[in-house]
């Protein structure tokens, strides 16, 4: 497995939330109203919130919700959070919507998804495939294969035909284009008094290619009270949490560097290994692995294998950050502990706390890092090697409320 790093355009997104739904039959924006004890428009952002890829979000909402959009999410979102948030009134028509949350993006987007604000169940791995193939093609949607037979029928309803639906895809969002052809799509529509159903349509209406990247089925669209009920069925089913416990130990010896939580500690004495021999993140690694059920360190990254040959063993931590971002985890808090007579580690541990802390995408806070020793017994006591344990609890990226 080698290390690979993606590097995006600026990257931003807009939420069309300027709809009233009223085939929801509801007084309030179906946007506002609550799924699972959060509104879903704060569902939405957060899923686009969360990673950080996307340097802004622009939500464009009814002129009467204004004020109590950014109430709303100024409650519900962290600070940091909120901070890369734009609002927008939104038009009479999506394309409107879609304009003026544009309009907000700052200059130096260069790529644009455009997600409905009724679709809080977006996953990560769908939103960054949107990322990477508009990159590639220049616009794409997210879209699921048509499954269910198709008929058309008359207005009085007989069945007329049955429609061939083995190149039939059901359109959802996001949907992503880079910035200048999106705008250019928008022109053209409003020059030639076009309405299209969605982003799509108004790209194809311009001449532009729109190809279609794997969606997903529970990428629900809540359009009427039943959807409501469905979504919070499937968000119970995510309310998953795993527990994994990784430990790990490496001899001290001479002639080698002691890093420790991506640190270089100042001691004349280094840790042994195929690696760095960084125990403390091959034991979050560890951890990490075990609460996906994935094995260990060892069956990733053997050391009989070359290519790990001295690696910066936060490289190792971030490819199974990668891998729990493909399982649609997230690292909820860990928690280490070092095992080390000498050195002295305290004035070290807060940078070790950045730095498993930046490689697992969290907030430092969610890293708890203890060192102690075994007042002189066994082999650390008697310094003959240092080891970590680590503990963590991962959850379902869409847990959080």
């Amino acid at each position: 497995m080698q290390t690979t790093t993606v590097t995006y355009p600026p990257v931003g997104v807009v939420i069309p939330a300027g709809g009233i739904g009223s085939r929801f039959g509801h007084t309030r924006p179906k946007q506002f109203l609550e799924l699972a004890g959060v509104p879903i428009l704060v569902r939405t952002c957060r899923a686009f919130l969360q990673i950080h890829e996307i340097r802004w979000l622009a939500v464009a909402v009814p002129a009467d919700h204004f004020q109590a959009s950014i109430d709303l999410l100024r409650v519900h979102l962290a600070m940091e959070e909120f901070a890369r948030l734009r609002f927008a009134v939104g038009g009479v028509t999506r394309q409107d919507s879609v304009q003026a949350g544009l309009d907000m993006l700052a200059p130096e987007v260069e790529l644009v998804l455009v997600h409905d604000a009724a679709r809080p169940l977006i996953d990560r791995a769908t939103i960054l495939r949107c990322i990477e193939g508009a990159c590639t093609s220049g616009a794409v949607i997210a879209a699921v294969p048509v499954k269910d037979t198709l008929k058309k029928v008359t207005q009085s309803g007989r069945v007329e035909n049955t429609i061939d639906r083995s190149a039939l895809w059901q359109a959802q969002t996001p949907q992503a284009a880079l910035r200048p052809l999106l705008e250019r799509a928008l022109v053209e529509a409003r020059r030639n008094h076009f309405i299209g159903t969605d982003e799509a349509a108004v790209l194809e209406a311009a001449g532009i290619e729109v190809r279609v990247v794997e969606g997903s089925e529970r990428n629900l669209k809540i359009t009427r009270p039943e959807d409501l009920q469905v979504a919070s069925a499937l968000l119970q089913e995510q309310r998953i949490m795993k527990i994994g416990h990784g430990f790990d130990a490496h001899r001290l010896v001479s002639g080698r560097q002691l890093i420790l939580g991506g640190v270089v500690i100042d001691y004349e004495l280094g840790l042994d290994g195929h690696s760095d021999a960084d125990v403390v993140a091959h034991a979050l690694t560890d951890a990490l692995l075990g609460a996906l059920g994935a094995g260990d360190i060892g069956r990733h990254f053997p050391d009989c294998d070359p290519r790990y040959k001295g690696i910066d063993s936060l490289l190792l931590l971030a490819q199974v950050q990668t891998l729990a971002e493909q399982q649609n985890y997230v690292l909820g808090n860990a928690d280490i502990t070092i095992v080390c007579q000498q050195p002295k580690l305290a004035p070290y541990l807060v940078q070790m706390q950045v730095n498993l802390a930046k490689t697992c995408k969290v907030d430092p806070a969610a890293i708890n890092i203890k060192a102690t020793t075994t007042e002189k017994m066994g082999y650390t006591g008697r310094g003959e090697g240092i080891a970590a344990h680590a503990v963590v609890l991962m959850r379902s990226a869409h847990e959080r409320q």
